[in-house]
């Protein structure tokens, strides 16, 4: 089961209260106040762990607690203080604190480790009350408490390539040809119903031991848009975050002989989509691919497909995912796009709130974006 969200309660452990003692030792007859100071509590950190790839583990148990400090004792013993709490979590994971919205942490490397909740700090015995004038204090403090949090988990799939575009234009075929992934694949829409990750050896080579060598990227294959999906149809557009990290879109218009729709059309209506969910996407690069070349008889919606593309500047294949006709040339021109595209991009695609010019929006999509922005 794909969980890519997730609401969890942490609590930090209390600090141990210190101690009242007296030193009563047989040739110590001053031996004054000797009580220890109480442990701190536990911490609760988040760890970004890359053998996780779900929040499946926090879909039902939504409570994580760190023990508290032990208490001081005579003899100015401190206690003990409590183990810190580490909660793994896939990598690309953001959390958010529920009450206000404000983002903590955005777990984008592996063994990142951010503290969400301090634990409390031990209070002190009654040794720290001495003083000239007062030599037999009785007074100590209690352990502070640890902080406590309701957080928001939302995971972003960590990829190079997003591929988008309608049900059943071919993406899980074309990720299940250039890579290890194994989506399920049928001839009926919606037969994705949560992302696939697959990576992809641009130039085929294998080196010592079997290790793939040359250019290599991670593919993301998301369920599929219809029209409205913004407004909640089909599946919506709730895996549309698992591509704002990706660095290129890739997107698959079938053009074959079964489906009668306008490829220019459906290639407009995914852009809405896109730009009704974030601007942001829409700064992206893109590659416009025809797919089911093998079932296209009639080029014809193929070549106005691709006379549009050529007038916007938006490069274009037409591929046979089935035969593996263009498949190795797009696999290719993945690759040659992503070494232009440097990873510092990313954050500044997603802080510009500007539509690209050059790739055209639906207007009905781009009324509901500035009607939602509004």
């Amino acid at each position: 089961m794909f969980v890519d969200e997730a609401k969890i309660y942490v609590k930090a452990g209390n600090g141990g209260n210190g101690c009242v003692a007296f030193r009563r030792e047989k040739y110590v007859p001053r031996g004054g106040p000797s009580g220890g100071d109480g442990g701190n509590g536990g911490n609760v950190y988040l760890e970004a762990n890359p053998n996780d790839n779900t929040l499946l583990r926090y879909r039902y148990n939504r409570e994580f607690k760190a023990g508290r400090g032990r208490h001081g004792e005579g003899s100015n013993r401190t206690g003990h203080s409590a183990e810190d709490l580490i909660l793994q979590v896939p990598v690309g994971t953001l959390a958010f604190d529920d009450q206000n919205g404000q983002t903590i942490a955005d777990l984008d490397a592996p063994g990142q480790r951010v503290l969400v909740a301090h634990g409390g700090r031990g209070g002190r015995g009654n040794q720290h009350f001495a003083k000239p004038w007062h030599q037999a204090p009785r007074e100590h403090e209690d352990g502070f408490p640890g902080e406590e949090r309701h957080l928001r988990l939302e995971l972003k799939l960590l990829a190079d390539v997003g591929l988008v575009g309608f049900p059943n234009a071919g993406k899980s075929t074309l990720i299940s040809v250039i890579s290890a992934a194994r989506p399920k694949i049928a001839n009926y829409p919606f037969t994705t119903l949560e992302p696939n990750l697959g990576v992809v050896n641009a130039d085929g080579g294998t080196g010592k031991e079997g290790r793939e060598i040359g250019r290599t990227f991670v593919v993301a294959d998301l369920p599929g848009l219809i029209e409205g999906a913004h407004l909640g149809a089909g599946l919506g557009i709730r895996f549309l975050r698992h591509v704002e990290r990706t660095r290129l879109l890739v997107h698959l218009i079938d053009t074959s002989d079964a489906n009668a729709d306008d490829p220019v059309h459906s290639f407009e209506i995914i852009n809405g989509e896109l730009a009704a969910f974030s601007r942001s996407l829409m700064q992206k690069p893109m590659i416009v691919v025809a797919t089911k070349l093998d079932a296209t008889t009639d080029r014809t919606r193929l070549a106005t497909l691709g006379a549009y593309c050529l007038k916007h500047s938006l490069e274009f294949h037409s591929i046979s995912a089935v035969a593996g006709e263009g498949v190795k040339e797009l696999v290719r021109s993945i690759a040659d796009a992503l070494e232009k595209i440097p990873r510092s991009s990313l954050e500044r695609a997603s802080t510009d709130e500007s539509v690209s010019a050059n790739v055209p929006v639906d207007p009905p999509a781009r009324h509901a974006v500035e009607k939602r922005n509004s």
